[in-house]
């Protein structure tokens, strides 16, 4: 079962890759999205969607801040399970989605049917059962917005190129029960084909699947092209995006592990500072780190704070809050 919090999560998102993979992505112009203000939207999928719940800067959190910075609210049901494919999903439909009567549901369903090997699905019996979630849905007044599956490791490989027939379905049948689709697959492959500098190095995801920062934006970016969000709205809806709370983390790793949570901005911030001292962002929050652990235990402070541990992250913080203070202060002075 997917971990994210045994993951480490690296912070990616400046300005100049998200505008790659915008470009990648394309532009999907309507003057009125067809998600309204006030509706709910079920989001149905495997662990991706999970993460993307239960995460802050997972990609439904981005979709659902995304439309409230353009002036539509709707009600987020999430509803991904851990290591499920479409036969499970058909399984829990009614009592998941159906049931809790949504406006809208998302479908994000295929790479567990294609990375679960023997254990998985098989195509025909992928497409009957994508096809009866779909028919079930619709017979029950749900608009489905249909997701091509995301890549099974960020390279080339086997499982990759047998996924292809599995997206290609998808393309279709979203054609076929007139169903908006959101070709995630083909941005990612854009976006990877630009961002790549190495290819044993993740950029979109943490692990060549479950997404990162990155790919958690590019994939709400896709939802929200999908469902004809004006190409316009997006510097708008990134602003917000980057001032999220918790949108961003970054962890740090020494004799203690832990994490401090920020908003994207702010880890870009962070990026920036490192990067101008010609650190990783690691190495400089490392150091910050072992900066407040000597304070903590030269001021004598875990006595007094519950111990060496929690005293040393409430120094931490407030050193990674003096120094995103000093950099705007530098910022603004200039």
């Amino acid at each position: 079962m997917y971990r994210p919090s045994l993951l480490r999560f690296r912070i990616l998102a400046s300005t100049c890759v998200l505008s790659l993979i915008a470009c990648a992505q394309g532009a999907a112009v309507a003057a009125t999205p067809s998600i309204q203000d006030g509706q709910t939207v079920a989001f149905m999928g495997d662990s991706i969607t999970a993460v993307g719940w239960g995460l802050p800067y997972g990609y439904i959190h981005f979709v659902v801040n995304g439309l409230n910075a353009i002036g539509i609210h709707v009600t987020p049901i999430p509803a991904g399970i851990s290591g499920q494919t479409s036969r499970d999903m058909l399984a829990r439909i009614k009592s998941d989605i159906i049931s809790k009567k949504p406006d809208w549901m998302t479908l994000s369903c295929g790479v567990n049917d294609v990375w679960h090997g023997v254990e998985g699905v098989d195509l025909e019996n992928y497409k009957k059962n994508i096809s009866s979630i779909v028919d079930q849905c619709q017979a029950a007044g749900i608009h489905v917005i249909i997701l091509t599956s995301t890549r099974i490791g960020e390279e080339d490989n086997d499982m990759n190129r047998k996924l292809v027939s599995y997206n290609d379905f998808l393309r279709q049948l979203a054609g076929e029960k007139h169903c908006l689709l959101a070709d995630l697959n083909a941005a990612e492959q854009a976006a990877l084909a630009k961002l790549h500098a190495d290819p044993h190095q993740k950029y979109l995801t943490v692990d060549g699947v479950h997404m990162n920062v990155l790919g958690n934006r590019m994939m709400a970016r896709g939802i929200l092209e999908a469902i004809g969000v004006d190409d316009k709205l997006f510097p708008k809806i990134e602003q917000a995006w980057l001032d999220a709370p918790n949108g961003g983390q970054v962890e740090y790793s020494l004799s203690y592990r832990g994490d401090i949570p920020l908003t994207l901005r702010e880890s870009d911030t962070l990026d920036a500072i490192a990067a101008a001292r010609h650190q990783s962002t690691s190495d400089l929050l490392n150091g910050l780190f072992v900066t407040s652990l000597v304070k903590v235990i030269k001021n004598e402070m875990p006595a007094t704070q519950g111990g060496i541990q929690p005293a040393a992250e409430k120094e931490f913080a407030a050193g990674v809050a003096a120094l995103l203070k000093e950099n705007a202060s530098a910022a603004a002075a200039k």
